[in-house]
C-alpha cells in the first residue's frame, strides 16, 4: 500500500535523548517489521533537501503501491536554509490512475514493469474486493494459504521494492584518480563535503559521495565501492549503513561512528579520513 512514514531520529533508546540528533533508526526502518517485508527507505541530507525528498517519497509510495521511510534526524529538523521554491509546474507528475468498473477484475494482477497491483477506490462498483493481512492468492487476492503461492507473494513484494528505479550514486572525485571515499547518508553530508574541502586544500586525494537512497541501493554502488581502496562510512550510530553495505557487496568498509547526541565536526572527519589515508 502507498505509504510516507517520516521518521526525524533522535537519541535513543526509548526517551532517550529527544532533543538531540541520531541515525540509529535505521535498521529499524530496513527490518523493524515481522515477515519478509521490505520497504522503500530515503534520506534528505540538508534541510532544503526535505522539499525534494518528500515529493520523490511520493512518486515512490503511489508508483510502486509501496511503504516510502523518510529518515531525517533531530539536525536537520531543527537547521534552517533558504531555497528557491519550485513552480508547481515544473513538479513531477505524481497522477494515479484509479481501477475502473470492470468485468473479472483481478485486484492482485500485477504491472508487468513496477509489479504495483491496480489501485481501486473503495466502493468502486463492480471491483470490490477483500484487503486485510493475511496473505492473498496471486491475481485473485483471495485468502490462500497454498505454500507455493506464499513463496511467490513475498518474492514478489521483495521484488517490487528491489526494482524501484533511482538515479545511480554521483561520487565527487575531479580527477578521479582518489583511493579514499567518504560516503555518508543524513545530515551528515553538510560535515563530510566541509572535511572534503578541507582536504583537498592541503593535497589529499579524497572522493566523497551520499546515499539519499538506501533501499534500494543505487544499482552503480557496488561498483562505485569497488573501485576505491578505502571507504570511509561516517554514522551518528554504531555502523547501521556500513553493516548493510558490508552484508550486500561484500566491501570492507570502515565505520566512524559516534553517537553522543551532536552532529560530526569537520575536524573530527578530516582527522579520521588522515587516520585512513596514512593506515
Amino acid at each position: 500500500m502507498p505509504l510516507i512514514i517520516i521518521d526525524v531520529q533522535r537519541g535513543g533508546p526509548s526517551t532517550g535523548l529527544p532533543t538531540k540528533t541520531e541515525q540509529s533508526d535505521l535498521l529499524q526502518a530496513m527490518y523493524g517489521r515481522n515477515g519478509e517485508s521490505p520497504v522503500a527507505v530515503i534520506a534528505p541530507s540538508h534541510a532544503s533537501d526535505c522539499f525534494d525528498i518528500a515529493i520523490e517519497a511520493a512518486r515512490i509510495a503511489t508508483t510502486y503501491r509501496v511503504p516510502v521511510f523518510i529518515l531525517s534526524d533531530g539536525y536537520i529538523a531543527n537547521g534552517s536554509e533558504p531555497w528557491m521554491i519550485p513552480s508547481v509546474d515544473s513538479l513531477p507528475d505524481l497522477h494515479v490512475e484509479f481501477a475502473k468498473t470492470q468485468e473479472d477484475f483481478m485486484p492482485y494482477l500485477r504491472d508487468p514493469k513496477t509489479l504495483a497491483r491496480p489501485w481501486a477506490i473503495p466502493g468502486t462498483k463492480g471491483i470490490e474486493h477483500r484487503i486485510g493481512g493475511l496473505e492473498k492468492a496471486d491475481k485473485t487476492g483471495a485468502i490462500s494459504y497454498e505454500p507455493a503461492n506464499h513463496d511467490l507473494m513475498v518474492r514478489a513484494r521483495a521484488a517490487k521494492v528491489a526494482g524501484i528505479e533511482v538515479p545511480d550514486l554521483v561520487v565527487d572525485d575531479p580527477n578521479g584518480d582518489a583511493t579514499v571515499l567518504i560516503l555518508g547518508w543524513g545530515s551528515t553530508y553538510g560535515p563530510i563535503a566541509s572535511a572534503v574541502e578541507s582536504l583537498r586544500a592541503n593535497g589529499e586525494k579524497v572522493a566523497q559521495a551520499h546515499l539519499r537512497y538506501i533501499n534500494p541501493f543505487p544499482k552503480n554502488l557496488g561498483a562505485v565501492l569497488e573501485k576505491y581502496s578505502k571507504v570511509l562510512v561516517p554514522e551518528m550510530n554504531l555502523g547501521q549503513l556500513a553493516m548493510l553495505l558490508r552484508s550486500q557487496f561484500l566491501k570492507d568498509v570502515i565505520p566512524c561512528n559516534q553517537v553522543r547526541g551532536l552532529p560530526f565536526t569537520t575536524q573530527e572527519l578530516i582527522d579520521s579520513t588522515m587516520a585512513v589515508i596514512h593506515a
